[in-house]
């Protein structure tokens, strides 16, 4: 009997070692690489032949057209905006999250709305079964005739059905519960994930047939199975949020037919998903008046203004390094700031610690939130509160300057529109537009300026008579 063959292959990258190794050589990572079974040549059968017997052909680009494949657009436009305005035909779409964060739950109702717009849907289920995805949709209020379920995890069943319902809509729930007969891996192996997503993507682009793919995540919180299935789909999308929360925020890491900066925000209720149509005044509905350390910046998500509060606690360091600890924020970027708090705007904060959030548990990574970080990090030192009617924007330099950041005149706009009474932002940003409204405009050069306008006429609770603080 022939000795079976056997390659190591590294769950993070790919990469095929004929060993085992202990750390992938490829990406760095430890313990990855888990063995499997070499194949033996097989002709490829994945070759592009839609399901009409239909040949791929070669085309000038100028020939070909896309009036045709206009985007789909469902109810949820929360969802359409994250997939730069709708469903793409014969696209594939990969969305990951957390375990119970509600992924199967916003394709369903997807999947509903798609089947109602004259689609037909093939739902593709090798987690539950019928029974159990007709009760959720019951709840959710989901049906349609054209919506189709298949509890199945074999996918040459799964194509053969494909080749007979011909559907516009393919959803996989999960990748990682599917599996390639042809391929003696275990269910989930990156064998099985790399072959089948093969098997799909030839699907969606030789047919038109648009796909949705359930992915898990690791505790890390990647989609688990090779990076490789990342850059295979057309879209990307998590799905983040607080299991103890009921607020949901839809991400997009890839997108190859729009923007990668927009978000969508959903409650989930008993009914299902709902959307948010004003983030802002969520992020802001449990602020404390009078409370210090907190500050309103206006951060650009994409084509949409949100409006978020950042808190800072600064606290006496116990130990002689001081801690730098942050909650939707890059934690390099807070360090930077407090450093230029230090040298620019006298403040002593090395034997601080300091520890950020961004309230709502929304991450913010644009320059513009530099102004508010410091307001908030100078506002706990100091003991001092900021007016509530106030907004910070701006970039902060390394020589304590406050840049200018875009769309500036949306920020302020969405600032007046929730009823803000006065906004800063750098001075440069005033030349060229006029501000509307009631709102006040405030430009500020450095941030030494910025401070003293943000906490003019505010007096500390207590005042600690040492010659390191300093007031403003």
């Amino acid at each position: 009997m022939a000795k079976v063959k056997t390659q190591f292959l590294c769950s993070n990258c790919g990469y095929i070692s004929p060993k085992y190794l202990g750390r992938c050589p490829n990406c760095g990572e430890w313990g990855t690489l888990v063995e499997e079974r070499i194949q033996p040549d097989t002709p490829d059968r994945k070759s592009r032949v839609s399901l009409d017997g239909e040949v791929a052909k070669v085309a000038k680009i100028g020939d070909v057209s896309t009036e045709d494949t206009p985007r789909i657009k469902v109810q949820l436009s929360e969802l359409n905006r994250v997939l730069g305005g709708g469903v793409v035909p014969g696209s594939m779409v990969l969305i990951g999250g957390d375990p119970g964060i509600g992924k199967s739950t916003l394709l369903l109702q997807m999947s509903g709305q798609l089947a109602q717009t004259g689609g037909l849907v093939l739902y593709v289920s090798g987690e539950e079964s019928a029974v159990q995805i007709k009760m959720r949709a019951e709840r959710l209020g989901v049906g349609a005739n054209d919506f189709y379920l298949y509890p199945e995890t074999d996918m040459s069943l799964i194509r053969k059905q494909v080749d007979e319902l011909k559907p516009n809509f393919l959803i996989i729930d999960s990748i990682q519960t599917m599996q390639e007969p042809d391929v003696q891996s275990a269910v989930g192996s990156v064998s099985q994930v790399r072959e089948v997503t093969a098997e799909l993507l030839q699907i969606a682009k030789t047919n038109g047939i648009t796909v949705f793919i359930v992915g898990h995540v690791t505790k890390e919180g990647s989609i688990a199975g090779p990076k490789m299935l990342e850059h295979m789909v057309d879209t990307v999308l998590y799905f983040e949020g607080d299991l103890h929360h009921a607020y949901r925020i839809l991400r997009a890491v890839k997108n190859r037919f729009g923007s990668t900066n927009e978000l969508g925000i959903f409650e989930m209720q008993t009914h299902g998903l709902t959307e948010v149509a004003n983030p802002s005044q969520i992020f802001l509905e449990e602020r404390i008046e009078g409370a210090t350390g907190s500050a309103i910046v206006v951060s650009m998500e994409g084509t949409r203004p949100i409006l978020v509060e950042m808190q800072a606690l600064i606290t006496p360091s116990v130990f002689g390094n001081a801690q730098r600890t942050a909650s939707g924020l890059d934690r390099n970027r807070v360090s930077l700031i407090m450093a230029v708090l230090e040298k620019r705007a006298n403040l002593l904060l090395q034997n601080q610690d300091a520890f950020l959030k961004a309230a709502g548990g929304v991450k913010l990574d644009e320059p513009a939130i530099d102004l508010a970080v410091a307001v908030a990090v100078a506002s706990s030192y100091q003991d001092k509160e900021t007016q509530l009617g106030d907004a910070f924007i701006g970039e902060i330099g390394l020589t304590g300057e406050i840049r200018r950041v875009n769309r500036i005149e949306e920020r302020v706009a969405e600032a007046e529109k929730l009823g803000f009474k006065r906004v800063f932002v750098p001075k440069n940003n005033l030349q060229g537009w006029q501000p509307v409204g009631e709102i006040e405009v405030v430009g500020v050069a450095t941030i030494s300026e910025a401070l003293q306008k943000a906490f003019n006429g505010k007096t500390s609770k207590y005042r600690i008579n040492t010659a390191e603080n300093q007031e403003f």
